[in-house]
């Protein structure tokens, strides 16, 4: 399916959706593939680990061009957008 797919978006979900963001986030770090990876940030469901993701990388855990690669929006236009560009 990641083959198939142009983009992957995450909508507000569980511990499936968070285990396959970050494994496509991940490849898309290691260069394993080149398709933009977003989050739906609908009703500000994801601020959490959003911020999470902002401390990882305060603590270098995370380097800045990485959590770069993460695409965020509130709205779904906006983040078509957003993988578009």
């Amino acid at each position: 399916m990641a083959a198939s797919a142009d983009a992957f978006v995450a909508l507000p979900g569980g511990l499936g959706t968070l285990e396959e963001l970050f494994e496509m986030l991940t490849w898309l770090q290691l260069g394993l593939h080149q398709k933009p990876v977003g989050v739906l940030n609908v009703a500000q469901f994801y601020d959490g680990l959003l911020s999470f993701v902002g401390h990882s990388q305060h603590e270098g855990f995370v380097r800045p061009q990485h959590a770069a690669l993460l695409k965020v929006a509130n709205d779904g236009q906006r983040l078509l957008q957003l993988l578009q560009e």
